[in-house]
């Protein structure tokens, strides 16, 4: 069975709508919506934990639970978190990643 394809458009309209309704719950928890720094250092937790979760997978650092499905998760988390925080930024992420990777294939 062929996995889903998604386009990167409807990712980062997926991941942007999910991210407002994370602002409403900022909002009704702490009366303000996060910074873009604080999404940054979200981020970055989140790609530390991908670093401890790839040691853990070549059986260098202990973790509880299924290692895979944690790495698959975070990975997916620091994705999204890339693409909230390009649009924060007012970043065009595709047209960005398109002149990325077609400097590297030069």
């Amino acid at each position: 069975m062929k996995e889903k394809e998604m386009l990167l458009s409807d990712v980062i309209v997926r991941s942007k709508r999910i991210r407002s309704n994370y602002h409403e719950l900022e909002n009704q928890y702490h009366g303000s919506e996060w910074t873009i720094e604080e999404d940054a250092l979200a981020f970055l937790t989140d790609a530390g934990i991908v670093g401890r979760l790839t040691m853990a997978k070549q059986k260098r650092w202990p973790v509880s639970g299924d290692e895979i499905s944690q790495l698959e998760h975070k990975l997916s988390e620091c994705i999204w978190w890339i693409l909230v925080l390009a649009d924060r930024m007012d970043i065009d992420i595709i047209k960005s990643l398109d002149v990325f990777l077609s400097n590297l294939e030069r």
